[in-house]
C-alpha cells in the first residue's frame, strides 16, 4: 500500500516523503514601541551623492527616490520580527505536509543541494500566507507577514541610518550583486556586521521580502487599511536581493508587485503582535 504522503516526480515515479521533521518554532527578535524616521531625507540622499555619486546624482535627478519620501516619524507598538528570513528547509516541511506548490527553483519536491539553509525563494506573497496560516495551525501561533514599518524599523533603528550598521555601503556585510555570489547564500552568513542594532540579520540583500503593505505612497500611517486584502493591489517588498546592486540595498528601498508575483530573488520573513 503506498504511503499517503507520497509523492509523484516529473518522470512519474513514485518519491517518498523523508522522515517528518519536527516543526521548530523561528528565531524571533522583538522590536520595542516606540519612534522612528521612515523614508529618505535629503540629507540621506546628500550622504549618498557624497560617497556613490556614481548613481546617487542619477536618482536624485530622475526622481527615483520620490517612492521613498517625504521621511516621515511613525510610531509603533512592540513587535516580534524572524531573526532570519524562512529557509527552505522550514518551507519545505509545509510543502510535505499539505501539498501545496513547490517553490519554481526546486527540482522535484525538494530545494537544491546544500541549500536548507538558504532562505526560500520564487514564493508569491499567497505561497506565503499559505505557509504562515499553516504554521498557525499547526503551532497554535499568530504569525503573519510584517508590515512595511515594522520591517523598516526592525532594519534600520530609530537613528535614521541609511544601511542596518550604519550610512556607508560595505559589500562584506551583505549578499548583494556586488559580493558576485550568483545566488542566496545561508541565512546569518553576514553576521553579527550585517545585523541590524537589535540584532535582526539578512535585511538588505540575499532576497527581496514580502510585507503585507500596499504599496501606497507615504506618509505611511499605521491602522490606515494600508494592510487590507487586494487581490489586484501591488504590496510592497523590501531589502533588495542577490542580483540587485547595492542601489537597493537600503533600509529605506521600497517597490510594489501582484500579490502572485514570484521571483528567484523574493522571499519573506515571520513577524508577530503582543496582543
Amino acid at each position: 500500500m503506498k504511503d499517503s504522503k507520497s509523492k509523484m516526480n516529473a518522470e512519474g515515479w513514485e518519491v517518498n516523503p523523508p522522515p517528518p521533521n519536527k516543526i521548530k518554532l523561528p528565531a524571533m527578535v522583538e522590536i520595542p514601541a516606540g519612534e522612528f524616521l521612515m523614508g529618505t531625507s535629503s540629507d540621506n540622499i546628500k550622504q549618498l551623492q557624497l560617497k556613490e555619486s556614481d548613481w546617487a546624482y542619477d536618482w536624485s535627478d530622475n526622481d527615483l527616490f520620490a517612492a521613498e519620501q517625504p521621511q516621515h516619524v511613525v510610531r509603533l507598538p512592540a513587535f516580534e520580527i524572524g531573526q532570519f528570513p524562512v529557509t527552505n528547509l522550514e518551507y519545505h516541511t509545509f510543502i510535505w505536509d499539505s501539498g501545496h506548490r513547490i517553490p519554481r527553483s526546486w527540482t522535484g519536491f525538494t530545494f537544491p543541494e546544500d541549500a536548507e539553509a538558504h532562505p526560500v525563494a520564487g514564493v508569491s506573497k499567497l505561497d506565503a500566507e499559505a505557509y504562515i496560516a499553516w504554521l498557525n495551525q499547526k503551532t497554535g501561533e499568530n504569525f503573519r507577514l510584517p508590515t512595511e514599518a515594522e520591517w523598516e524599523l526592525a532594519a534600520r533603528g530609530t537613528d535614521g541610518r541609511i544601511y542596518p550598521w550604519g550610512n556607508t555601503f560595505d559589500p562584506w556585510r551583505c549578499n548583494t550583486a556586488e559580493s558576485i555570489k550568483k545566488g542566496t547564500t545561508l541565512v546569518g552568513t553576514y553576521s553579527p556586521g550585517g545585523d541590524s542594532i537589535y540584532g535582526v540579520a539578512d535585511m538588505v540583500g540575499n532576497v527581496w521580502e514580502w510585507t503585507q503593505s500596499l504599496f501606497l505612497p507615504y506618509p505611511y500611517r499605521p491602522n490606515a487599511n494600508r494592510e487590507e486584502v487586494k487581490p489586484n493591489g501591488r504590496y510592497v517588498v523590501r531589502g533588495g536581493a542577490w542580483y540587485y546592486t547595492r542601489k537597493l540595498a537600503r533600509c529605506s528601498v521600497r517597490e510594489g508587485a501582484l500579490p502572485g508575483h514570484v521571483s528567484p530573488s523574493l522571499g519573506f520573513r515571520l513577524a508577530r503582535s503582543f496582543s
